[in-house]
């Protein structure tokens, strides 16, 4: 039991980084369907910037390996909200195909490059981060040894416990700030936010801006901390972006709703592996708790029509200030 709680506080944090930042995209009213190929970017572009440091430097520091790696993954992930920013506010286009295309580009980029640092490194699984992976994946000594406890909450690197703040800041802004109001009745209502004063184009790009980069530092710490600091083209990063993707509505678009299903996706999803005797057709069957969870709250919140818990009003649709 132990172990299976670990791996799901592991497994959780790299959805829940993807789906704050989605979170935070949505109360703007942009649907951002790119969070796969955002995650993407930022794992490639924290491993190629430790990579680059750490093969260029005979003795490298671990705080500028952390750094180095931290700024990368979110700056890159930044210009790909850009991306999409620009496409869907300024040109208008389709959010829905853009999100989509941003995954299949995020995708495609991180899978070439991260096949170009195989090649480099000699081969598949020889990239070597050793120092920067093992700066996110250092823990309290003595705070692991409290206990079960200690064990299952305390033993972990410090992205578990920066996905946790971020959480509790995102809702304590989305809630108590004049900004993160502001941003909300821009999700509900543009027009009216415009008649108000908003500028509702700058905060739909500082909001897609500023959730993709939180988005792509889930696809930094599966990098990093999830597989130690390598590269796998395996597609498990697209996998974990939809399921962010999904925990935004498991969540009802609240952060705090979204930092206790992350760990309770992590549960599900791992559960079938402490349960003996699964067959392959039964082990397929339990691979799928978290999507059906998901499609539950979504039919129990559409029929009991709470307004507190239903998508903001203008989830996305564009806004024309000459309809206004």
């Amino acid at each position: 039991m132990i172990q299976l709680l670990q791996s799901a506080i592991v497994f959780g944090t790299v959805i829940l980084f993807g789906a704050l930042g989605e979170i935070l995209t949505e109360k703007s009213g942009s649907l951002n369907l790119g969070v796969p190929g955002i995650m993407y970017l930022g794992g490639i572009a924290g491993l190629a910037s430790a990579f680059a440091y750490e093969s260029s430097t005979p003795d490298p520091n671990p705080l500028v390996c952390l750094l180095l790696s931290l700024v990368c993954a979110f700056l890159a992930s930044m210009l790909g909200g850009l991306l999409f920013s620009f496409l869907t506010i300024t040109l208008r286009a389709n959010q829905n195909v853009t999100g989509l295309t941003l995954t299949i580009f995020g995708g495609g980029i991180a899978n070439f490059f991260g096949g170009s640092l195989n090649k480099l490194a000699g081969g598949v699984g020889q990239i070597s981060v050793a120092v920067t992976s093992g700066a996110y994946r250092t823990n309290i000594p003595a705070l692991a040894n409290l206990g079960w406890f200690g064990r299952i909450f305390l033993s972990h690197g410090f992205m578990v416990y920066l996905a946790i703040i971020m959480a509790i800041v995102l809702h304590w802004f989305l809630t108590r700030t004049r900004t993160g109001l502001n941003l909300r009745s821009i999700g509900e209502s543009p027009a009216t936010a415009d008649a108000a004063g908003i500028n509702v184009t700058r905060y739909k790009y500082l909001a897609t801006c500023i959730g993709a980069g939180i988005s792509g530092l889930g696809g930094l710490y599966y990098t990093m901390d999830y597989i130690k600091g390598t590269w796998a083209s395996e597609g498990t990063i697209e996998a974990l972006g939809w399921l962010a993707v999904a925990l935004v509505i498991f969540a009802v678009w609240r952060p705090l709703n979204a930092l206790w299903g992350s760990y309770l996706f992590g549960v599900l999803t791992w559960l079938y592996l402490y349960i003996p005797g699964l067959n392959r057709r039964s082990l397929e069957l339990f691979r799928m708790l978290p999507y059906v969870v998901t499609i539950i709250v979504l039919i129990v919140v559409s029929l009991r029509r709470k307004p507190e818990n239903q998508p903001p009003a203008h989830l996305g649709l564009p806004y024309f200030r000459e309809e206004r």
